[in-house]
């Protein structure tokens, strides 16, 4: 059986990051799929770590040599997860665990039938306006735009599968763990180990 698939979205500075930094430690085995970008690294990210940093000539040539199962532009710059990182690590059996916006997890979806879509919600727009603020990383109109467009965004959780408020970041990385597990001990990801190792037939 090939490796699940596990999208992570949420709106700008609802934790993603350190919930699947938290995720990855409790589940070692989970891998992780690095995004390429043309935005600049922030404080101490590392190229191929984070991200793949790259110009957006680079990038506009893997959109034409169609070596992205999901690309955006977010607030200008450019982000996108290629067919190969994905396919290398589920050929292998490894889970993998992806932070990507909206318009990405669909083009997954589409792609990927059986990934499973994880939407993180921040407790309230207060509290999310307030962790932006603490980031430090933005300006007023940053966040004003980061706001805005959270607030629209946030409407397309009705369709993930799982949804998760990080009020807590461990009591939302525990949920996370949970999806995660269930979805391994599902009857297709185990019959085939059961099969193997006992006198099973069908279904």
């Amino acid at each position: 059986m090939p490796g699940g698939i596990y999208v992570i979205s949420g709106p700008s500075g609802v934790g993603k990051s350190a919930l699947i930094r938290r995720l990855r430690e409790m589940l070692p085995d989970l891998g992780y799929s690095v995004s390429h970008t043309t935005r600049k690294p922030r404080g101490e990210e590392a190229d191929g770590v984070h991200y793949h940093f790259v110009d957006k000539e680079t990038f506009k040539r893997m959109i034409d040599e169609a070596a992205f199962v999901e690309w955006a532009e977010v607030y200008k710059d450019l982000y996108g997860t290629s067919f190969s990182s994905l396919r290398s690590q589920a050929a292998q059996e490894v889970d993998v665990v992806l932070d990507v916006d909206v318009q990405g997890a669909r083009n997954l979806r589409e792609h990927f039938e059986e990934s499973v879509l994880i939407y993180v919600l921040p407790p309230s727009i207060g509290v999310l306006e307030r962790r932006l603020r603490e980031r430090g990383t933005d300006d007023e109109e940053a966040i004003r735009k980061r706001i805005e467009k959270a607030t629209e965004e946030i409407r397309n959780c009705v369709w993930y599968d799982y949804l998760i408020f990080n009020a807590d970041l461990e009591k939302a990385v525990e949920e996370a763990k949970s999806v995660v597990v269930s979805q391994r001990c599902r009857r297709s990801r185990q019959l085939p180990k059961a099969q193997g190792l006992f006198d099973i037939t069908g279904p």
